[in-house]
């Protein structure tokens, strides 16, 4: 089956694409999906503890189950901001 990975935030740093078809046998889960993004990323990164997943624009946790043509988003934690001046 293929689903379609959206990487965003500082992901885009990892991958030469920021929307990448990625094929994975069938009944495979969010987990397993994690596990072959992080070993394809162009380095490491802490940012994989930290994801927040979406399915189909829904947050997914690690047991999920994907389906042939799933959009898959993965969201790093949104940080910065701006200063509180007093």
């Amino acid at each position: 089956m293929q689903v379609t990975v959206l990487y965003f935030g500082m992901l885009k740093d990892l991958f030469p694409d920021e929307r990448q078809p990625i094929e994975l046998a069938d009944g495979e889960t969010v987990a397993g999906l994690l596990r072959l993004s992080q070993e394809h990323a162009s380095k490491q990164s802490d940012v994989w503890m930290a994801l927040a997943v979406a399915v189909n624009r829904e947050y997914a946790g690690v047991d999920t189950v994907l389906k042939d043509g799933d959009e898959v988003a993965l969201l790093p934690p949104v940080s910065g901001g701006c200063e509180v001046v007093v």
